[in-house]
């Protein structure tokens, strides 16, 4: 198994410098970088860091990009009823099912332990987006039972209360277009 980057090893408090200067310095100055890490007592050269530069620069590239989707999409649909989580989990799964196809493709990988690792990883973030997708539908059934409850009781109300029985109808198709 190859070891682990050297980045990889710096102190998380040394890690998260390195990071906020990566990004203030737009993803430059590599052999400035290496300078202080040796100063700081590590060695790693300009390239691990220009490696380890442009894998952070794509992660946070990746975040700004879904944060900006989220946003248009919460502008675009308001979403009383939770409906966009579902969405969201689906497009997780349909990732996590990507990177899963492209793991079995690269069998001839030549790293199997980090490819068993990736699998791993991919498997609990798999069980993980299985459990919330499951407690999300418990929510909805939960939301669906309370509110067919609400509507049973307040056109019981309103026909106690003398209203007529298309008012009460109307009433409690109101309600239950809320859980809908």
């Amino acid at each position: 198994m190859a070891p682990p980057p050297r980045v990889a090893l710096l102190p998380d408090d040394l890690r998260a410098e390195l990071d906020a200067r990566l990004i203030r310095g737009a993803f430059s100055g590599y052999a400035a970088l290496s300078a202080w890490l040796d100063e700081q007592g590590f060695e790693i050269g300009k390239s691990a860091l220009h490696q380890y530069g442009q894998g952070l620069k794509k992660k946070l590239a990746a975040i700004e990009t879904s944060t900006q989707a989220a946003q248009l999409i919460a502008q675009a649909a308001p979403d009383d009823r939770d409906q966009r989580s579902e969405a969201v989990m689906s497009l997780v799964q349909t990732e996590l099912f990507n990177v899963l196809v492209n793991l079995q493709e690269a069998a001839d990988c030549d790293d199997p332990e980090g490819r068993l690792l990736v699998l791993g990883k991919t498997a609990k973030a798999i069980a993980d987006l299985s459990r919330a997708s499951v407690n999300q539908k418990k929510w909805a059934t939960q939301v669906k039972e309370k509110t067919e409850a609400a509507a049973a009781a307040v056109d019981k109300i309103a026909r106690q209360g003398g209203l007529s029985a298309d008012t009460a109808n109307a009433i409690r198709r109101e309600i239950l277009g809320i859980a809908a």
